[in-house]
């Protein structure tokens, strides 16, 4: 770790919040310290629309905790920096120290000052142009270009101390998890699934998951895999608990007793209440899925109608406009791309109709589906549930 090396992470859509800005503040505090904590002992607080996270002792991680002060819903960018008193020529020594790598590979670069402390005397141009100057006598072989230099020196003057970086890096962006309410999702194996969750988490919603499982048709490596995708999402979530819910029954039974053509939609409203069930016990107030409009049979729009006739809550889907390129890209950012496509089948690829309906009506799927024990396949499906915490 370098000397007195630490993170600025600048706030996003938080600060355009009104009287209620002070709870996403604190929250955003609270889940930056907590996803630091396992990088060793930092001390974070906040001041003037920046979170500032200084480590208390020499054994931090500071490249693990660089990057996991990148994947905080909230944090739209991230700096390491260095503080310094607010004089110029404390300003320049620390910026010949901290930067000299980052001058010995560049040919040019600028000086921008932020002064965000209104009191000091010099005004932002000033201390550009006096740093600046500084540094290109510092440094003779590199020359200066305001406008497309290949290093940017940042100062930023504020309340106690001066700080010096290199450009930020970009930050996950959105809302703290927590602000936005809790929700249940469904995590399957897939692709789409563990998309929707990082993104209705990058709004702030807290989350639980759900998996379905049907054993023997599916197999334990399908189970890992959904509980290693949940992992990847904990470092942007948070810890989550994970709700196993045994399904082989139900689709047994919907095999027995209903046309064939229905087999997937009478499924998928057998989840729906299943997860209902699960957050009304859990105090959540949403669904989410990983849906989009007319990728497979059971998410035309009729389709979805059907499924959502069973549905008491609202039931979010974030990928309802994208396309597979879309969602794929998606996965590949945020890193769940190669354990989504594992080979192990999931319970929604059991009993795969031959020609599934496409126009459903809601009517003729509530009339197959009344030959089933709606109420006590899920009583017995919910007896075996059972659930893991999933940890960063």
């Amino acid at each position: 770790m370098r000397q007195n090396e630490m993170f600025l992470l600048k706030l996003g859509e938080v600060v355009l919040k009104g009287q209620n800005r002070r709870s996403f503040e604190d929250r955003l505090v609270a889940n930056t310290a907590r996803r630091l904590r396992s990088c060793g002992s930092f001390q974070v607080y906040i001041r003037q629309s920046t979170i500032y996270a200084e480590p208390t002792t020499e054994t931090c991680d500071m490249e693990a905790a660089y990057a996991a002060a990148r994947q905080v819903f909230g944090v739209v960018s991230v700096a390491r920096a260095v503080p310094c008193e607010k004089t110029v020529e404390s300003i320049v020594e620390t910026a010949k120290n901290y930067l000299a790598g980052d001058f010995a590979s560049a040919k040019s670069f600028k000086v921008e000052s932020k002064r965000a402390d209104k009191n000091y005397p010099m005004n932002s141009i000033q201390v550009s142009q006096a740093v600046g100057g500084e540094l290109a006598e510092a440094f003779p072989h590199v020359t200066v270009d305001v406008h497309d230099p290949d290093l940017t020196v940042h100062v930023e003057i504020r309340e106690k101390y001066a700080y010096v970086h290199a450009p930020a890096v970009p930050g996950a962006g959105g809302l703290p998890v927590g602000m936005g309410g809790h929700a249940i999702s469904l995590l399957s194996g897939g692709l789409d699934s563990p998309v929707s969750s990082w993104m209705m988490a990058r709004r702030g919603v807290e989350l639980e998951m759900v998996h379905f499982v049907s054993p023997p048709y599916t197999s334990q490596q399908a189970q890992d895999k959904v509980l290693e995708l949940a992992r990847l999402l904990t470092r942007y979530c948070g810890r989550l608990r994970v709700h196993i819910v045994p399904f082989t029954e139900i689709q047994e039974e919907i095999r027995k007793n209903c046309p064939e053509e229905y087999f997937t939609l009478i499924m998928r409203r057998f989840m729906m209440r299943l997860a209902q069930a699960i957050a009304k016990r859990a105090g959540a107030k949403a669904l989410i899925t990983g849906e989009s409009l007319g990728q497979v049979a059971s998410q035309t729009m009729m389709a979805l109608a059907v499924t959502d006739d069973v549905a008491e809550m609202p039931v979010l889907r974030p990928l309802i406009g994208m396309d597979k390129v879309e969602i794929i890209r998606m996965s590949r950012e945020i890193g769940t791309y190669d354990t989504s496509i594992l080979p192990y089948e999931d319970c929604c690829t059991v009993f795969t109709p031959r020609h599934p309906a496409t126009r459903p009506k809601v009517e003729d799927v509530r009339a197959a589906e009344a030959k089933l024990d709606v109420e006590g396949l899920m009583a017995r499906s919910l007896e075996g549930e059972e659930w893991v915490w999933v940890k960063p």
